[in-house]
């Protein structure tokens, strides 16, 4: 009996050892989806009222396990029975992407109307504070969704070769990973400007080294915020334009001699656009 429980604590530590192994491979794939998460993320997840920052941010957090959730057990039955049907999920993703990537383009570069803005000169009352966060919320979880669903392809895709019981567990802990990882990172990213703060009133003194680097972390936020509104979008055609390039044969081999971030990055701008007119075009009809 004792010989018999020995060998499978041993098959056991073989088999976490296999996965650890395997989900550092898998991690490494995925670290550049990862980066563009967490610049997306954090665009989306700033531009709260200070003490909302967090109860929003473990909303989002929510939301996105539970898009974990979701995606897990359908992209391993997809994977398993009907494969054509993943890369037909992540195309209508990289559409979505590509389209919210060119839309933030256009709004910044093309004047429009915005309704209401001047309809009540007294500050927004608290039921259109907490109506705009779910909003905010609604639209980093769907992105989060697409997202996700790439990392978890991706993930797969390099232990798609092993045992279901091995693919279970790298995937799903890559899964986790990118969800803890990606927002512990932009809690500590919107929190900086607290951070600062607390260091300038560490004590009494003026200037000292606490308070200079307390002024830093004050100033240095609304840049990083405002850095990462550029990168989130950029971040949103990359993803797209990879998303179309490796899943699209005639997109792949487009304009071999040019770098393939640059590649990439036209396919999510051009397709986004598209889509962004078509839409447009769809929703004048509607109001006609």
């Amino acid at each position: 009996m004792a010989s018999g429980f020995f060998a499978i604590l041993d098959d056991v530590a073989t088999l976490l050892d296999d996965v650890a192994s395997m989900s550092k491979i898998a991690t490494k794939k995925t670290a550049g989806i990862l980066g563009d998460d967490l610049a997306v993320n954090a665009e989306k997840a700033s531009g709260f009222v200070s003490k909302r920052e967090i109860p929003v941010l473990w909303a989002i957090t929510k939301g996105s396990l539970i898009n974990k959730i979701i995606i897990l057990p359908v992209a391993f039955l997809l994977s398993a029975f009907l494969p054509v049907a993943v890369t037909i999920i992540l195309v209508l993703g990289g559409l979505y992407l590509a389209y919210e990537g060119a839309e933030k383009i256009y709004e910044y570069f093309v004047p429009h109307d915005h309704k209401e803005v001047h309809v009540k000169a007294e500050a927004p009352s608290k039921e259109d504070v907490l109506e705009l966060e779910k909003e905010k919320i609604k639209s980093a979880i769907l992105t989060d969704f697409i997202l996700s669903v790439e990392i978890v392809i991706i993930a797969l895709g390099t232990v798609i070769q092993e045992p279901l019981v091995n693919q279970i567990m790298v995937v799903s802990v890559v899964a986790l990973l990118a969800t803890v990882g990606v927002y512990g990172i932009v809690a500590l990213i919107v929190r900086m400007d607290e951070f600062g703060v607390r260091l300038i009133n560490l004590n009494e003194e003026d200037n000292s080294f606490s308070d200079k680097v307390g002024r830093f972390f004050v100033n240095a936020l609304p840049v990083v915020i405002k850095s990462l509104g550029i990168i989130g979008t950029i971040a949103l055609l990359l993803v797209s334009g990879g998303i179309f390039s490796h899943n699209v044969p005639f997109l792949h081999h487009l304009f071999p001699s040019l770098p393939a971030m640059l590649v990439e990055f036209l396919l999510g701008l051009v397709i986004g656009f598209v889509v962004l007119l078509i839409v447009m075009g769809v929703k004048k009809i509607i109001k006609k």
